[in-house]
């Protein structure tokens, strides 16, 4: 574009050139050249005036819009401009992280619990105190690993001293045992003889409350004056043997919360095996 805006200065150069030129063609030589000029009407230059006016306007024409077509495009080597980019004109915000004696923006500061090791900012409370356990007698302590059921099987479990045995639940215990299923048991098992002649019998139980001992016990011996009878009638064991036993061979032994009631000829026996399981 610099080129052509050269090359259309030339031009007009040129033009004024020859425009002048023609000014100095037009000049009399003689005299009478100037003479004849000096006689033509006003109105000749007149027309010639108006004639050479649009040349000279035409060439200021064309100079302006070459100064501006210039002033439109870039110089060269130059790119244009982005409008995306901010100018530099120093007059953007300074950034605060930047500058030395600008400070930091404060934010509250956050309420925080102290970690779990950390107590040092909080006062010590005491650890709430549980009630202590009450002692548990050491008696009852290694009992409550007895297992009855297993202990009456080794005790009955020999042939040639006890008959064959059947256990009593249900109606059966609270027919013979009246008011046993009342109390509360952790183990309750009561076994008699399937003959009743023999008249083999043994109850074993573990009450919940130690207050009910008494009344086990009291259970027991109503069932051994029932067996005996009162000596006017037959009792429950009705023959002479199994009566004779029960008068004197049935025996009742607590160990904390454990009653055991037998009756069976050598009962000492027994008793001294039921003792041995809290030892």
């Amino acid at each position: 574009m610099k080129q052509r805006g050269l090359a259309l200065l030339l031009a007009l150069a040129l033009t004024l050139a020859l425009a002048a030129c023609g000014s100095t063609e037009e000049t009399p030589d003689s005299e009478a050249d100037t003479a004849e000029e000096e006689t033509l009407p006003t109105g000749s230059e007149t027309d010639l005036a108006e004639e050479e006016t649009p040349e000279e306007d035409t060439a200021a024409e064309t100079i302006d819009e070459i100064e501006e077509e210039g002033a439109d495009e870039p110089e060269l080597g130059s790119r244009p401009a982005d409008p995306a980019q901010k100018p530099q004109t120093g007059t953007s915000p300074a950034d605060p992280s930047k500058t030395s004696d600008a400070k930091p923006v404060q934010k509250p500061e956050e309420t925080q619990k102290p970690a779990g090791g950390d107590t040092a900012s909080q006062p010590a409370q005491p650890a709430a105190e549980k009630p202590a356990a009450p002692e548990t007698p050491e008696e009852e302590t290694e009992a409550s690993a007895v297992d009855l059921a297993a202990f009456a099987a080794s005790v009955t479990g020999d042939q040639e001293t006890w008959p064959a045995m059947l256990p009593v639940e249900g109606e059966a215990l609270s027919t013979f045992y009246a008011g046993l299923s009342a109390i509360a048991t952790k183990q309750c098992l009561v076994q008699m003889a399937m003959i009743s002649a023999s008249g083999d019998e043994i109850a074993l139980v573990e009450v919940e409350n130690s207050g009910d001992v008494q009344a086990v016990k009291d259970i027991f011996q109503a069932r051994i004056d029932y067996q005996v009878g009162d000596g006017t009638a037959p009792g429950g064991a009705w023959y002479p043997a199994p009566t004779e036993m029960w008068k004197n061979e049935s025996r009742i032994v607590s160990n904390g919360n454990f009653v055991m009631l037998v009756a069976h000829t050598g009962a000492d026996s027994v008793v001294e095996q039921f003792n041995a399981l809290f030892a």
